[in-house]
């Protein structure tokens, strides 16, 4: 495999976007072998979710202000996944209060405690245009061992 595998894709801001982002990654994964076989589905399985949240939110939380949202998955040296979601709206990534009955505002909570389970973590980086990309990065060597 090489040392560098790097996949990108631009979708529109509209919620069937967030199916299109999670095959796409799914898709990805799957050509350099993360997808499938002993003990990668469950791998998969979160990174998908994950992509769902992060994917979500960008359509969901941006105000109309991000017409689109870019997902970009990378592949360092078959040893870290790098998943990030790019959109255009400035506002940072917040843990809204949630109320006992809410059934939203739980998003980056879940995808936060995901990567962490992973041994992984999560930043936000601001972009040039002035917007942010939130960045999911998991060391593979352990989840694929």
């Amino acid at each position: 495999m090489a040392d560098h595998q790097e996949a990108s894709v631009t979708l529109p801001s509209v919620p069937v976007s967030v199916t299109a982002a999670r095959r796409y990654v799914t898709d990805a994964l799957a050509e350099w072998g993360i997808a499938g076989g002993a003990g990668r589905n469950d791998l998969a399985d979160t990174i998908r979710l994950i992509v769902s949240e992060l994917a979500t939110n960008a359509v969901v939380h941006t105000s109309g202000l991000s017409p689109t949202f870019t997902v970009d998955v990378r592949l360092e040296h078959d040893e870290t996944l790098r998943v990030g979601v790019t959109d255009s709206h400035p506002r940072r990534p917040r843990r809204l209060p949630a109320a006992v009955r809410q059934d939203n505002g739980r998003g980056m909570a879940i995808v936060r405690a995901l990567a962490a389970e992973l041994g992984g973590g999560l930043t936000v980086e601001p972009t040039a245009e002035g917007g942010k990309t939130v960045w999911i990065t998991l060391p593979l060597r352990a989840s694929l061992d």
